[in-house]
């Protein structure tokens, strides 16, 4: 954040509210490179925090309740972050008061706040804005509350936050994501065990660009398809015998898909052990300093996975998945939950453009929107800034 955008949120913190924030703190989106609906499987991830986050300039309440502002929305949100419950407040400000909530069921006293919010991570992009809100949030409310939580005890948090206050159920990987991004690094996370290992994934040095192509058509999580897949992950793991679908070994998928009798459920299955394979593979290659263009064919993989076994893409993003595969892509595929949201590309730097073109005449000639198309490298995760 530049020492101009500072000083505009300060700025509009002081309009607000009447006098100066205690601080400003961000926490950045996310993208994933791969490991897709693998995180509620206890599976394996590899986001990458970007450099697009939510900003909240905060201070002590200056009455008994917090109110917190949008930049980008209508309205101050109130609520006590000593009592607010799930039925108190709705649409974004859901996430801040989510994290209040979630704060308070860890048993900690949570200090009424004055906020003012901005983020440019896209919404409805599949980039995790909303997990940026809470990190960013829950960095604030820890710092000015002398709460003493690590970066993943916080993470964990963000999700207890996004699943029982704003009702998605989602895994933990975009707010472990956003708390533990790195400069320069992917984010390798084990969502069992919670390990958390940076791994090198230095695009400029390489000559490569990771392309994010937003298909501005916009998903949302928080409906049936996205609980109907978890549900057929958890009963299928049931049907196998084992804690999760992370548990069948990619050789014994064949035996494992033998013991279930639906055939959809079967496809469920195949990609998370397959994905999680994947996964594993990339940053084996990436840990030992393999050229990074070697992954291009397992993040194509990974997206027919998605596309014919999980069934969770949609026309815009295969659309762009096979228009950046054929100007030049080493690898492309969608990433976030799917039904809607954004796409990646692995390609050549001095490709960018071509790529980006080849894409929006794809979209032109379908007759769609056209996408949002911007390079993303990995940045650091939550943090406070000033």
């Amino acid at each position: 954040m530049s020492t101009d955008d500072l000083t505009s949120l300060r700025r509009r913190f002081r309009e607000a509210y009447g006098c100066e924030p205690a601080g400003v703190w961000a926490a950045p989106g996310r993208v994933n490179l791969i490991g897709e609906h693998t995180d509620y499987n206890d599976g394996f991830v590899l986001p990458l925090a970007l450099t697009r986050r939510c900003r909240i300039a905060a201070a002590p309440a200056a009455g008994r309740s917090s109110r917190v502002l949008s930049l980008q929305q209508e309205g101050i949100v109130e609520f006590d972050a000593a009592s607010v419950t799930p039925e108190d407040v709705r649409g974004w400000a859901a996430y801040v008061a989510g994290m209040f909530w979630a704060l308070g069921q860890r048993g900690l006293e949570v200090p009424e706040l004055d906020m003012v919010l901005d983020s440019d991570v896209p919404v409805g992009a599949g980039l995790s804005s909303s997990a940026a809100i809470e990190c960013a949030t829950g960095a604030a409310a820890t710092d000015l509350g002398s709460l003493e939580l690590s970066p993943t005890e916080l993470a964990l948090t963000g999700q207890r936050c996004e699943n029982d206050f704003v009702g998605a159920a989602t895994g933990n990987m975009d707010q472990l994501a956003s708390m533990h991004g790195k400069s320069g690094h992917l984010v390798f996370i084990d969502t069992r065990s919670l390990a958390v290992e940076n791994v090198p994934f230095d695009l400029p040095a390489a000559g490569l660009a990771l392309l994010v192509i937003d298909t501005c058509a916009p998903h949302a999580l928080v409906d049936g398809q996205y609980a109907a897949r978890r549900s057929a992950c958890e009963q299928a793991a049931q049907t196998l015998g084992v804690q999760a679908l992370r548990d069948v070994a990619p050789e014994r998928l064949d035996d494992a898909l033998a013991r279930i009798t639906d055939p959809t459920v079967q496809r469920r299955v195949r990609h998370v052990v397959t994905e999680d394979a994947r996964v594993l593979q990339v940053v084996q290659h990436l840990r030992a300093g393999g050229d990074p263009r070697d992954i291009g064919p397992a993040l194509t993989q990974s997206h027919a996975s998605l596309r014919d076994d999980f069934e969770v893409t949609v026309p815009h993003l295969d659309v762009a998945v096979e228009a950046a595969l054929q100007a030049g892509a080493y690898g492309a595929r969608m990433t976030g939950g799917g039904f809607g949201g954004s796409a990646i590309a692995l390609v050549e730097a001095d490709a960018v453009d071509q790529v980006s073109q080849g894409v929006r005449q794809a979209y032109a000639e379908h007759g769609f929107a056209a996408p949002q198309i911007f390079p993303v490298v990995p940045a650091d995760g939550a943090k406070r800034l000033d």
